[in-house]
């Protein structure tokens, strides 16, 4: 029996993570326009099909760049995407037709999870629209976006369990236990007393206290903290528990 095999491209999507001044989890989507209607626009995760010449991880790289302007960022490949019916709604496949002029049966995506710092200026060189996007206000985006992103939160958590120092890459370089305390919660979905919380943050070494301190905020102002990689790395250190 003659197999069917399908004619099919490969792509690359990418899911970044911010984490923004009101101390919420965020993530950066770009502005997909339909070009047989100005004012139909929809937002989606910034993604492209592989050239022939890339790598899958180079081709995720690309689209950073061209996402943000930024030449390295933390990099995680986390889940191929390979649903027959992942781009079965009718202006998706029209979108795609428009988009690569190609007959695509399918398109396989790989995805990948990024972090940002969200006080980076965003340089877009592709995009014209690209905002952050609070991770409870995310609306329905096309494909299976929104699947997407639900599996990224699964894994940046297991990756956080892995690597502590990871969290660091959200945070800006001087920040608050707070600060600290709420990312974690964010990511982790752990219940954590915030005053245990502090007292564990006070016994790692590198996380270390600064003699700055808030200023111009409503409530109490606290102290801010660095983080220090080459302490963290040298000790090995554990993770919270």
């Amino acid at each position: 029996m003659k197999p069917n095999f399908i004619h099919t491209y490969v792509s690359v999507d990418c899911v970044v993570f911010g984490f923004d001044y009101e101390n919420r989890l965020n993530i950066l989507l770009v502005q997909k326009h339909d070009e047989d209607d100005s004012e139909k626009k929809q937002i989606k995760l910034p993604g492209s099909l592989i050239f022939s010449e890339e790598d899958v991880d180079d081709a995720a790289q690309r689209v950073l760049h061209e996402l943000t302007g930024i030449k390295k960022m933390v990099l995680k490949q986390f889940k191929c995407f390979a649903d027959p019916m992942r781009a079965s709604n009718e202006s998706d496949i029209k979108w795609m037709g428009t988009e690569y002029k190609h007959d695509i049966d399918r398109i396989i995506t790989v995805a990948y999870l990024s972090l940002c710092k969200i006080d980076h200026k965003i340089n877009s060189s592709k995009y014209s629209t690209v905002d952050w996007y609070p991770i409870d206000e995310v609306p329905a985006l096309p494909f299976d976006h929104n699947i997407i992103i639900k599996e990224s939160l699964v894994e940046i958590r297991k990756w956080i369990e892995s690597d502590f120092s990871i969290i660091f890459e959200l945070l800006p370089k001087k920040f608050t236990i707070r600060q600290l305390y709420q990312l974690y919660s964010a990511l982790s979905e752990k219940y954590i007393d915030i005053k245990n919380f502090h007292k564990k943050i006070s016994s790692f070494n590198y996380i270390i206290p600064l003699e700055e301190i808030e200023k111009n905020v409503s409530h109490r102002a606290a102290r801010y903290y660095k983080f220090d990689a080459k302490i963290f790395k040298k000790n090995n250190s554990k993770l919270i528990k």
